[in-house]
Formats: C-alpha cells, structure tokens, sequence
C-alpha cells in the first residue's frame, strides 16, 4: 500500500506543519546549532529584515490579487498568484530562520508603554496568526497540488482557502508593523 499525500492530506498537513513550526521554534529557541548555519556577515544579516518586510508586502499583494482571482472563476490567476504567495513565504521563511538563527530575535528599541501596550499585542496576534495559517495553508497547498484542477472542488481546498487566505494576509500585514516598530517608528 502506497503512501500518497494526496490520500492523506490531514495527515500530511499535520507532518509538514510540524517539521515547519518545529524550525521556527527551534530558531527562537536558540537550539539549533549555529555551526549548520553559514554566517554571510553582518551586512547581509542586517538586510534580512528589510528585505523580509518586502517580501511579505509582496506576498499581501500577491495574496489579495490570488483571492480576487478565484472570486471571479480565473482559476489558472488565481494558481499564479498562490504559487507566488507561496515562493515569497518559502523566501521570507528562509531568511528569517536564517537570521534568527545567528542573531537571535531582535529588542525593541522602544518606550516601555509602547512596548507593553503596542508592540507585544501586536506581536502576540502575530505570533499567533502565523502558527494558525501554518497547517491551512499547508493544507489548501497540499489538497491542491495533489489533485487535478477538475477535482479541487471535490476537497475541502476552497473552505480552508477561505479562512487561510485573510488570514495569512492579516498574519504578513502585522509581521510588517512589528518590523516598523523594531526598525523605523523609535
């Protein structure tokens, strides 16, 4: 008996979400070994965030205009776009754990009310969004990429789709005013 994803979408969403919010929290947590890791210096680690902040502007674009395309039947856009939103994620992953493997996460350079009152709600709504749209777009991801476009309707693709994709929208919109507040607003 084989084992195919495309029998076993649950299980596999389950799988690769936690292989990613394993990595995620093995960065944050400082426990992978920074020797696995190659150090490109201080000038490209720097630049990480910024071009992160990019990346996930690109990605709410990206997002937005798959969502808008799928709500007006254009199925072959609306698969360029998710694709893209795809890609930009993987990018802005990459970079992230990348970072944060050798530098850890970043202070707030902020006033203490802005910190308690500002920074961590939204950081925390953040954080949770992101560990929430972890397993549905893995899910909508998996389910489509398994099966024929004819047979997508036939999966719960459209349902997870519609609450991944707001979602992962509002998700990158805050991971972008975390990023003003640590880098520009103090």
């Amino acid at each position: 008996m084989a084992l195919r994803p495309r029998d076993h979408v649950p299980l596999t969403t389950a799988v690769l979400s936690v292989l990613a919010l394993a990595l995620v929290f093995g960065a944050v947590t400082r426990s992978i070994p920074t020797t696995y890791v190659p150090d490109p210096g201080p000038a490209v680690l720097a630049s990480i965030p910024h071009l992160n902040a990019a990346l996930s502007l690109a990605a709410v674009a990206t997002i937005s205009l798959g969502w808008r395309a799928i709500r007006r039947g254009d199925v072959d856009r609306h698969r360029t776009f998710m694709a893209a939103s795809t890609v930009l994620f993987a990018a802005f992953l990459a970079g992230y754990l990348w970072r944060l493997t050798l530098v850890g996460t970043a202070s707030f350079p902020g006033p203490e009310r802005y910190y308690l009152y500002v920074y961590l709600p939204v950081l925390a709504v953040h954080i949770l969004l992101a560990i929430v749209c972890i397993p549905l777009v893995f899910y909508a991801l998996v389910s489509a990429l398994t099966r024929p476009i004819a047979a997508i309707p036939e999966t719960n693709h459209r349902r997870i789709g519609r609450l991944a994709a707001p979602l992962w929208i509002v998700s990158f919109a805050m991971g972008v005013a975390v990023y003003a507040m640590l880098y520009h607003a103090f």
